[in-house]
């Protein structure tokens, strides 16, 4: 078949695969309103970089002023191409009509297609801001064919990335399927470097202010001179222009060579992929069957509960990737990296435990309990149908959860005490976490059940459902803030002892009457929802 035609055809998948997504996204309601929520978000925060992109527009007079010009264009290619290659691990590496596309296209048409697709959905996510932040710049500047310029020279860098991402994202996706223990490693990597690169990115800041000439000069120095000089060309017609150099007459003459050939490459690896199976080293596929009995440590074993907890801790060690939605607690924490580091030592040991604590009742609550109907939708026809009330289920999952949330509530603030903490306060912080850990438990049951996720996404090769991100951010909300406060009266008790004025009692009283209600009726609601849950909602 020829290049021409799988081109049409590949045009032509990958608008019907965009369209798709589109339909996805308009016609859930539960994902356009956090559609909404997110461009109302974002929104804001462009609306302040707008001046800003402006102003530096008028002030800036040669590229050389442009802050870390030099370094992002080496950055700007890696980072996209370390974009593609995620995309496909996490979303393209098949798609979900592939027998009947594979069955009536070449690979080479649905290589196209695919990639094509991602790149748009990537251009209507990240385009628009962007386009927006260039606009405002090149008005700044008083150049107004910037935009068109920009968009020239793009063309080819986000093409040979894409191919080349895709290309190295399906070689990876081929070595998890001969070796799925890789996979497993890569991904508890690549949680954990997750959460590095967010807490380091918290030093960022403060580091830039302090030796931020020291670091422009290290990022000069890994500046690639060539990609410096394509990337210049598109101030071509500006007063900022350069000489055209032959560095950058070969980056553009080495894209185009590039990217037919990474296209190749692509549909190759797709092709080996798409239309192999493992093969066993025996020849013949062998089924792993355990031959141990499912045995229930104590205490997990006194009560049925306790069994199903047990059940769901070892389900969730088999799957890690049930576990991804816990990584949303990065972004909250994240930003008291500065603060711990900032803060004196006398005041670093209750920071400390007080971040216990807090970890502690999020994991209590967000392990298993934010998407109860959900979780169990494969063996919900089962679990309908058996003797167990729903409220034995319910704390069951409870339990699995406070069994991960209570040894963080107490070991950290136990553990502040080599940081200066004194006794009584970690032991008091200790019990006090036991608390909101229970009313976390309590809670999530509630607030999980309100809008339950059926549906499994597919990320790194792994089909998991995950909860509703408006019930993560009520969840994180109302935990956190419950939280602070609960610490902040705790503290405050511990500094002034029985001598604190009344008002105090009496607020912090009324504090504990509202957590208490607040999540024994969340408990309540889910409990009455599971009750009345019919496969038809499904």
């Amino acid at each position: 078949m020829s290049l021409l035609r799988d081109v049409h055809h590949g045009l032509r998948i990958g608008r019907a695969e965009f369209r798709r997504s589109v339909r996805q996204q308009i016609h859930n309601n539960r994902r356009l309103l956090g559609l909404i929520l997110a461009i109302l978000f974002f929104g804001g925060s462009l609306l302040f970089m707008l001046p800003t992109a402006f102003i530096l527009g008028r002030t800036v007079r040669t590229i050389d002023t442009l802050p870390y010009f030099a370094p992002a264009t080496t950055v700007l290619p890696v980072g996209l191409l370390l974009l593609a290659i995620l995309r496909t691990l996490e979303r393209i590496g098949s798609s979900d009509t592939e027998d009947l596309l594979l069955t009536t296209v070449h690979p080479r048409a649905v290589v196209i297609g695919l990639v094509t697709a991602e790149v748009a959905r990537m251009v209507a996510w990240f385009g628009v801001p962007l386009g927006a932040l260039l606009v405002a710049f090149s008005l700044g500047l008083g150049a107004p064919t910037l935009p068109m310029t920009v968009s020239l020279l793009m063309v080819p860098l986000v093409c040979w990335t894409a191919v080349w991402g895709y290309a190295g994202g399906l070689v990876v996706l081929r070595v998890f399927r001969r070796l799925p223990t890789v996979r497993r490693v890569l991904k508890g990597v690549g949680v954990f470097a997750m959460v590095g690169l967010i807490v380091v990115s918290q030093f960022i800041g403060p580091l830039i202010i302090e030796e931020g000439q020291l670091i422009q000069d290290i990022l000069e120095g890994i500046a690639l001179s060539p990609l410096t000089d394509y990337v210049a060309l598109v101030f071509i017609g500006t007063h900022l222009a350069r000489t055209v150099t032959p560095g950058a007459i070969a980056v553009l003459c080495g894209l185009g060579v590039m990217i037919p050939v990474g296209l190749h490459i692509a549909t190759l690896q797709a092709s080996e992929l798409w239309f192999t199976d493992v093969v066993s080293h025996g020849g013949t596929a062998k089924r792993r069957i355990s031959t141990s009995k499912f045995t229930v440590p104590r205490p997990f074993a006194w009560r049925k509960s306790g069994r199903i907890a047990w059940g769901l801790l070892v389900r969730g060690v088999r799957n890690p990737g049930k576990f991804g939605h816990l990584v949303m607690i990065v972004f909250i924490i994240g930003p008291f990296g500065t603060t711990l580091a900032q803060s004196s030592h006398d005041a670093l040991g209750l920071l400390v435990a007080g971040m216990g604590v807090g970890l502690g009742a999020y994991f209590s609550g967000a392990t298993f309990g934010l998407n109860p109907l959900g979780d169990d939708r494969p063996q919900l026809p089962l679990l309908l149908l058996t003797p167990t009330n729903p409220q034995t289920i319910l704390r069951g999952r409870m339990c699995a959860s406070l069994a991960v949330g209570i040894p963080i509530a107490v070991s950290i603030p136990l553990g502040s005490i080599l940081l200066g903490t004194a006794p009584m306060s970690a032991i008091v912080f200790a019990t006090v976490g036991l608390g909101m850990c229970l009313t976390a438990a309590l809670f999530s049951i509630g607030i999980g059940t309100v809008y339950p996720i059926y549906e499994k996404r597919k990320f790194w090769g792994t089909e998991t459902v995950v909860p509703s991100t408006l019930v993560m951010i009520g969840y994180l909300v109302v935990v956190t803030g419950g939280t602070v406060i609960g610490l902040i009266l705790t503290w405050y008790h511990l500094s002034n002892g029985i001598g604190s004025s009344p008002a105090i009692w009496v607020g912090s009283g009324i504090y504990l009457l509202i957590t208490a209600g607040v999540s024994y009726g969340s408990y309540r609601y889910g409990q009455v929802r599971y009750e009345r849950y019919t496969i038809d909602q499904q």
